[in-house]
């Protein structure tokens, strides 16, 4: 069975380009993403991991630490982390888990079963600081990963942890919230700016600080 919200992520202990870490030590108090790419020297690959390095600062603003997987061994990886640097821009500032035996790939369940051979496909997990499963997403292997949606999708978690209140469609920062439907309008009205009702379930208000 596959890993489901609100799971507790599974630890591991693994070697990586930063060192050997044991993964809850290594994130403890902080949010994380892990986040599988297939392999080593190949292109989509490259470019993803280019682009989270150019974007270190915005997921430290958040207090998320990233860290990427792949079955490749750790001297491919820092073998590779000159490609990245120049094409992404930026030298590579997050560990890579080198996974040759499939442990951790296994454990999040990350190899695609059909897919002709046993690298992984694109997973990412968003993960809290109480170590639990907040969002999963799986792409193909032929696909690229928007870390974009990745920052807006870590934006409304934290978000809605704050306040009783959920994001719409298409929701980005600073743009209007709903209130839970648990609350009545009025006690919304005394916690929230700008409260619109436009029906007894679906009330607008202005983004709490």
């Amino acid at each position: 069975m596959g890993i489901r919200l609100g799971d507790q992520a599974p630890n591991f202990t693994a070697d990586t380009t930063e060192g050997t870490i044991d993964f809850h030590q290594w994130k403890a108090g902080s949010w994380a993403v892990l986040f599988s790419h297939p392999a080593d020297f190949t292109p989509v690959c490259t470019t993803e991991l280019g682009r989270t390095a150019a974007l270190k600062e915005e997921f430290a603003r958040r207090g998320v630490k990233v860290i990427a997987v792949s079955v490749d061994p750790v001297g491919s990886h820092r073998s590779w982390a000159p490609d990245i640097a120049e094409v992404g821009g930026t030298e590579l500032n997050f560990p890579i888990i080198a996974d040759p035996d499939r442990t951790v790939s296994q454990l999040y369940d990350m190899i695609h079963p059909g897919e002709g051979d046993t690298s992984t496909v694109r997973s990412v997990f968003i993960i809290d600081p109480a170590n639990r499963v907040r969002l999963t997403l799986t792409y193909p292997k032929s696909v690229g990963r928007n870390f974009g949606e990745i920052l807006r999708v870590i934006d409304a978690l934290q978000l809605t942890d704050r306040a009783p209140v959920s994001t719409p469609v298409d929701w980005a920062p600073g743009d209007r919230i709903i209130v839970s439907p648990a609350m009545p309008t009025e006690e919304a009205r005394q916690r929230f700016e700008d409260v619109e009702e436009v029906r007894p379930y679906l009330r607008w208000a202005r983004q709490p600080a």
